[in-house]
């Protein structure tokens, strides 16, 4: 297992390499200058030949008129700074943001956190409900149940997630006034401990989290059931039965263990689609989360910034991948993921 893990995390690195220098490459084709941009303000008290000569100055101590590879070496850490020295991503430097005018770890810290933060309570929140219902709904396939959680689930997976936002909002917000609109905390409010902090912010993304929740149970409800019921249909299940196993032992022993398989690959897409859907919902809400913040950088281009959000993204992919291969050997002994 070890051996296996050292290899997939040399391929993540390669992969991550690959992914990173299209994502600079792609970004760098999009019609923008940083320097100009950095100088902008400051046109209005330069003459054009000083302006001219600031500019190709800025450009020079930039690197902007190096060639592409080594502008990303240079961004990437693995080529030297103009100062001589190695400072980039690998060395903690994800570059200098010319919207909020500051190093990009900066503006991303709190912003990640509150992403971090929304999406782990709605993953927990999704996979506690739709664990439980799929398995239901497939040992009680075709009653009243069962039929109902499929309209239901159905309209939820069909509806844009934005409109769901807006239909919570509309109850929670205006007609039952139970949660607040936006933000992530109480404005002007002051804190006598972290406690306070924690369940001011904690009251603020629950309705977020709900709404995030709702759009995720029906994929994820319909893919447990559909798991549940090919693996209930198999012919190791009639003989547990038949030696006279009790029916939960059946169910959560023999079936949903075989289940797991196909459900956690499921996982790994539906998990980065709760990221990505985290960017209308923080945006919906007006939430400080790295949705709303990757949003206002392709605005402003601000790509270092936006970089650096995509990156983060792609880890996350990336090592989800390898969790859900590893925990193959976990569910089912007869993966052997080492080979």
């Amino acid at each position: 297992m070890g051996k296996y893990i050292l290899k997939r995390l040399g391929y993540i690195v390669v992969v991550f390499l690959i992914v990173s220098l299209l994502m600079y490459s792609l970004y760098n084709l999009i019609p923008s200058d940083p320097a100009r941009q950095e100088l902008e303000p400051q046109r209005r008290n330069m003459k054009p030949d000083e302006y001219e000569a600031a500019y190709q100055r800025l450009r020079a101590q930039m690197g902007l008129d190096d060639p592409l590879i080594v502008r990303y070496l240079r961004w990437i850490g693995l080529w030297k700074d103009m100062d001589g020295t190695f400072n980039g991503v690998f060395q903690g430097n994800f570059g200098y943001s010319n919207l909020y005018k500051q190093n990009v770890i900066e503006v991303i810290k709190a912003p990640m956190s509150n992403t971090i933060f929304i999406n782990i309570f709605s993953t927990i929140l999704s996979l506690g409900i739709t664990i439980p219902l799929g398995i239901y709904c497939a040992v009680h396939k075709g009653k009243r149940f069962d039929s109902a959680t499929q309209v239901v689930t159905m309209l939820g997976y069909s509806i844009p997630i934005y409109i769901i936002a807006l239909i919570f909002m509309f109850l929670f917000c205006i007609v039952w006034r139970v949660f607040p609109v936006m933000g992530t905390k109480t404005a002007g409010a002051t804190y006598a401990n972290n406690w306070e902090e924690f369940v001011d912010k904690l009251y603020h993304i629950t309705l977020p989290v709900i709404v995030m929740t709702f759009g995720s149970l029906g994929g994820m409800t319909r893919y447990v059931r559909s798991a549940m019921i090919d693996a209930l249909s198999m012919d190791y299940i009639r003989t547990a039965r038949a030696k006279g196993l009790k029916e939960k032992v059946v169910i959560y022993s023999h079936a949903w263990r075989n289940a797991l398989l196909p459900v956690i690959t499921s996982i790994l897409g539906w998990f980065l689609s709760i990221f990505s859907g985290s960017v209308i919902i923080e945006n919906t809400f007006s939430l400080n989360g790295m949705g709303k913040l990757y949003w206002q950088g392709l605005n402003n281009l601000d790509f270092e910034l936006v970089l650096a959000i995509q990156m983060f993204y792609s880890i996350v992919s990336l090592v989800g991948s390898l969790l859900i291969d590893i925990s193959y050997g976990l569910v089912d002994p007869r993966v052997r993921v080492d080979k």
